[in-house]
């Protein structure tokens, strides 16, 4: 395919309006053209069909759009678990703000069939510097592993998270709140400031006592933490 052929297609599906809707909540990377996520993901299917790797090889990405739909390609295409690790290797370096972090994750469910495989590869990205990277990490986290077998492990890395970033600490606090919900037991010995900083601790008890999943009782008492902060 043709760059400036793809590059029409997503002219073509733009909207002016929701492009200025989308680029107040998306503060950080490309510019955008306003094209929807389900249009994308619609685009996505189509090209699966076709020579995705053309699609995947061109660059470089000048719009917010063309990586949000590569992105959305390696979630889908029919590829071995070992060759779509290795295509969301040369992804990562790629996400530069939290919506293409979010979207991307949610796109890559052959994890549900492969954990221990995932788990091992997510490594790199929890343990390392840079802060999309690592929120990467934690997100996938969040999505595919809050399982009996997975929270013991998953509450010892959220809590070995150390990156003053706002983006980590923001998926490192909505983790934690998912984890409370499913998990209140395991998890309420980590939501203390012995264990997370200030800001953390915060956005996590805001986003527990928000929840629908949890009792008065509950949100009561995430309240009174909240305020003796």
């Amino acid at each position: 395919m043709e760059r400036s052929s793809l590059r029409q297609k997503l002219e073509e599906l733009a909207e002016p309006e929701y492009r200025e809707f989308s680029q107040k909540l998306v503060l950080d990377g490309l510019p955008m053209l306003g094209v929807r996520l389900p249009t994308l993901r619609g685009l996505a299917k189509e090209y699966v069909k076709g020579d995705w790797e053309a699609v995947l090889a061109q660059g470089p990405e000048t719009v917010f759009e063309e990586v949000m739909l590569k992105g959305m390609l390696i979630g889908a295409v029919k590829v071995s678990a070992e060759q779509r690790l290795e295509l969301i290797r040369k992804f990562v370096p790629k996400i530069n703000n939290w919506s293409l972090c979010d979207s991307f994750c949610v796109g890559l469910k052959f994890t549900q069939n492969n954990r221990e495989l995932v788990w091992g590869f997510l490594q790199d990205y929890l343990h390392g510097q840079g802060e999309y990277p690592i929120r990467f990490g934690v997100v996938m986290l969040l999505d595919y592993f809050l399982t009996d077998e997975y929270i013991g492990r998953v509450l010892q890395e959220l809590a070995a998270v150390r990156h003053e970033g706002y983006y980590v600490k923001m998926a490192v606090a909505w983790a934690l709140s998912k984890c409370y919900v499913k998990f209140p037991e395991q998890t309420l010995p980590l939501l203390s400031a012995e264990h997370l900083d200030h800001e953390t601790l915060k956005k996590a008890y805001q986003k527990i006592i928000e929840s629908r999943q949890i009792s008065s009782v509950q949100r009561d008492m995430f309240r009174r933490l909240r305020g003796a902060l």
